[in-house]
């Protein structure tokens, strides 16, 4: 089998849509595969590559005892994982030129779980009429560099509306395959360096990046807004970085906390074993992050800081900055690399100054003790009478990382 893009649909219901996306890619020059993730029927106008007997053998079942699961969730859930290992297979084979997910709401989760398998630069699209309104969409995109496209209209049927929305997709991969490419090794002597912000740590990090520049580095940086962590994480697993400045790990309070900034059970624990040199900064560590429509009697019963017109910030209490400190401390140990700890006394986001709705020291000093008191007697920690957000503690965070570059080094 040579190189293809991939077509992920459940053919008992997307069997057309499919062969109408397959048939313009074919008349472009570009080599298909459609695979079927269909449970409930058989394909519908189209005989696919890879049917969905072939995905229920990588589980040992055959399709009967797929749809005998228990539950229509059940059965998705196993299907998902089984598209997710054939597409495995087939990148691991050098077979995947790109791939495309065509669903509904099961549909395109499950293709949507497969193209996550793609590495960044590989071109992944989906296809799905929940791309859109107040839907999460971290089912459809996860840490991927994936293309989301709403089709507007459900996916039932060809007509004018679906016919140019496809004919669009099918461009738009034929573009991607032609003229795009797959992330590579960094090149020969680049040094590149990860670092987390928010809009409440611009400032600081602009700084910090024109600090950094002056050395020779290159700053990557990523949006910690229960993505950007997790995403950057995977790419120093990958080998992308010389070092990590988590100058924003306020994903830690979603999970901690809650709210929509949740970065999962192992935010903060996977760059440690990493070996490589690491800045942690308790930057945005105070609030939570919250819709502003979806907020819960107890939260609005916290100072609240309107961030924008979408997003609420919620203060943490007391309490949960001391949890939040031990945590802190606990993913801090896991290093094995050159590592420090930089604290802003003055504030860890813009509504924590002196009169603003965030203002408490006495929340901040808990966290900072409560840190202390877990963290690893080797690992040094940075008091700095400065805002999180102002140039010149972005400066002296560059500064520290500096000199734990040139500790390794030495």
């Amino acid at each position: 089998m040579a190189k293809s893009v991939l077509i992920i649909a459940t053919l008992d219901t997307k069997g057309p849509e499919a062969a109408y996306i397959r048939d313009g890619l074919n008349r472009l020059g570009i080599r298909t595969t459609v695979i079927d993730t269909g449970i409930l029927g058989e394909p519908l106008g189209v005989v696919p590559d890879i049917s969905h007997e072939e995905l229920a053998a990588i589980g040992g079942l055959s399709i009967q005892e797929l749809r005998n699961s228990g539950t229509r969730g059940r059965a998705v859930e196993k299907m998902r994982s089984f598209v997710k290992a054939k597409v495995k297979e087939l990148l691991d084979a050098g077979k995947v030129l790109g791939a495309i997910g065509i669903g509904g709401a099961e549909g395109s989760v499950m293709s949507a779980a497969a193209l996550m398998e793609l590495p960044i630069g590989i071109p992944k699209l989906v296809l799905s009429p929940i791309a859109s309104g107040r839907h999460e969409f971290g089912p459809l995109v996860g840490t991927s560099d994936m293309f989301v496209m709403h089709t507007v209209i459900d996916i039932l049927g060809l007509n004018h509306i679906s016919k140019t929305i496809y004919d669009n997709a099918v461009a738009a991969m034929a573009g991607l395959v032609s003229h795009g490419h797959e992330l590579t090794r960094p090149p020969e002597g680049s040094k590149y360096i990860a670092v987390t912000m928010l809009g409440n740590t611009t400032t600081s990090v602009m700084a910090l990046q024109k600090e950094l520049e002056k050395s020779g580095f290159e700053v990557v940086t990523f949006h910690a807004n229960g993505v950007g962590g997790p995403a950057m994480e995977d790419l120093a697993e990958a080998g992308q970085f010389v070092g990590v400045i988590d100058f924003t790990p306020s994903e830690i309070v979603g999970t901690l906390v809650g709210g929509i900034h949740y970065g999962g059970p192992r935010r903060m624990k996977r760059v440690g074993p990493l070996g490589i040199p690491q800045i942690l900064v308790p930057a945005c560590v105070d609030f939570s992050v919250h819709h502003t429509t979806s907020l819960s009697d107890e939260i609005k019963k916290r100072p609240i800081y309107d961030h924008n017109p979408e997003f609420a910030l919620a203060r943490c209490t007391k309490d949960e900055m001391s949890r939040i400190g031990e945590y802190f401390a606990e993913c801090a140990n896991t290093s094995r690399g050159p590592i420090a700890v930089a604290i802003p006394t003055e504030g860890f986001s813009i509504p924590n100054t002196p009169g603003g709705v965030f203002w408490d020291r006495e929340a901040d000093a808990l966290f900072e003790s409560s840190m202390k008191a877990k963290l690893d007697s080797r690992i040094p920690i940075h008091r700095f009478a400065m805002h999180a957000n102002s140039p010149e503690f972005g400066v002296a965070v560059a500064e520290e990382f500096l000199s734990l570059i040139k500790s390794k080094v030495a």
